[in-house]
């Protein structure tokens, strides 16, 4: 295959604001190495090892207006401590589901981008 991911980007309004959002998340720096502003900021592209899991955070003019047609899924053995971390970290809980045999709870970052925080399949 001669594909692979280069980033997940997020479209926001202020870039360095939710970056610095999902830093605290995943427990990983905003890259320094460009210099983070509201206008663009990133995770993982500075490390060396070439990190499969990089996140690009890039301004837009306009803002989220409907549902994400593609999200974030993270599987915790603790989703629930989990869920609680990161909304003391600025996310909003959107609801709580438990279909096709799985279930999640569906949060938002602080520019309403959803994500979903499950057990491990």
């Amino acid at each position: 295959m001669s594909l692979h991911l280069a980033a997940v980007t997020v479209d926001c309004a202020d870039a360095l604001r939710v970056a610095t959002f999902w830093s605290a998340v995943l427990g990983r720096p905003v890259d320094s190495g460009r210099p983070p502003s509201e206008f663009f900021a990133s995770i993982g592209l500075d490390e060396p090892d070439a990190s499969p899991h990089r996140f690009m955070f890039i301004q837009v003019p306009e803002p989220k207006s409907v549902k994400n047609r593609m999200h974030l899924d993270f599987d915790s053995a603790e989703p629930a401590a989990e869920v609680e971390r990161i909304v003391a970290l600025g996310a909003t809980k959107l609801h709580e589901k438990h279909e096709y045999g799985m279930s999640w709870t569906t949060l938002a970052d602080p520019e309403g981008n959803e994500f979903c925080i499950g057990t491990p399949h």
